[in-house]
């Protein structure tokens, strides 16, 4: 048996991709390929109707936010967030807190001023900043909320008069979260949401066309809400795969139950790394993610035996980032408490073996 640890393009329900090869051969009976079918036809017009109202109930989204499914991954999106709402010659806020926070930030100063309101970069992002001030008369504040590379994740979302935007690739549907909490949500699919190729937006109406810029219209959010996510050929396979994975959810009991089963599985993980005599964790105790394990080892002459242990019991994808090194666990929805073991049972016999 394999145990999927990867980041991401990460593990789905195995019923998940059961149906979603049947749809690869005939889509609803239809006779024809998911991966043929109009985008046009009212066959996938159902599809992206069921995926959206899907993710307003399972995440209790309010009726003036406009859900949005787009392509170009998160990275896009940290282009189209300050064309969309930073004015021409404007200033952003952002809370730098790993890779990905510094390249959103590094892309909106490409458009107006951005302003790092803090950062953890002086201790490798392995905390998260607290009691920092936001200026006024930015257009936003923006911030990740689980930093996928260093383990850490962000909790308590963030106090601002400012139109909040958050990035939430890698912890989506994993908690509870309000959304009116928020003026922006995007996410790449690829950890809870779905396959590789969507991103997911939640965004505020009031914040459709708010630039003032003039803009091509494929990195305009207000076409893209006109057109209910129509406004070019969408990324039809994913879509599909995505609203399968929400039914899932729902099948499951929602976001609250997974959240528990996350905690669960996140804290029997951490107790193993904590008791190891082999292990630590990376992250600051109260900023630890609970999708993305990171831990070392203090001999780390030693890490290449681990990882050859590791591959031979199926653990799969478990080597830290380069910039962290050491190991990483990605604890996403669909990987089961049995994986989690499984971790655990090798890091017993690792440290048996080496006593």
């Amino acid at each position: 048996m394999k145990h999927n640890f990867g980041a991401g393009p990460c593990i789905l329900p195995k019923e998940v991709f059961q149906e979603a090869s049947e749809a690869v051969i005939d889509f609803n009976n239809t006779g024809l390929s998911i991966l043929e079918i109009s985008h046009r036809s009212k066959e996938f017009e159902e599809v992206v109707t069921e995926a959206e109202a899907l993710v307003r109930e399972l995440l209790n989204v309010p009726e003036d936010y406009s859900v949005l499914f787009l392509q170009g991954g998160a990275s896009q999106q940290f282009a189209m967030i300050p064309m969309n709402l930073m004015p021409e010659g404007g200033k952003a806020a952002y809370l730098d807190t790993g890779v990905w926070a510094s390249k959103a930030a590094k892309e909106a100063a490409v458009l107006g001023q951005v302003d790092i309101v803090a950062s953890s970069k002086d201790k490798n992002y392995t905390y998260i900043p607290k009691n920092y001030r936001v200026p006024e008369d930015a257009a936003y504040l923006h911030y990740t909320s689980n930093n996928t590379i260093y383990g850490t994740e962000v909790f308590d979302t963030p106090k601002t008069n400012l139109p909040l935007v958050v990035d939430m690739s890698s912890d989506i549907f994993s908690r509870v979260i309000n959304v009116s909490d928020y003026d922006l949500i995007y996410a790449g699919a690829q950890k809870n949401l779905g396959p590789a190729g969507l991103t997911l937006v939640i965004i505020k109406n009031s914040l459709l066309g708010k630039s003032g810029r003039v803009l091509p219209s494929i990195f305009d959010f207000g076409q893209h809400a006109k057109a209910g996510s129509m406004y070019n050929t969408p990324p039809v396979y994913s879509i599909f795969v995505s609203m399968l994975n929400l039914r899932w959810l729902k099948a499951k009991g929602g976001v609250g139950v997974i959240e528990q089963e996350n905690i669960i599985k996140a804290r029997a993980l951490y107790d193993e790394i904590d008791r190891n005599s082999f292990f630590r964790g990376t992250a600051e105790l109260e900023d630890r993610s609970r999708m993305n394990v990171t831990f070392v080892m203090d001999t780390p002459e030693k890490e290449a035996e681990f990882l050859q242990l590791a591959k031979e019991r199926g653990l799969i994808g478990i080597k830290g980032h380069r910039s962290v090194g050491g190991f990483r666990a990605s604890v996403y929805n669909a990987l089961t408490m049995i994986s989690i073991n499984a971790l655990i049972d090798a890091m017993k016999e690792f440290e048996e073996n080496n006593k």
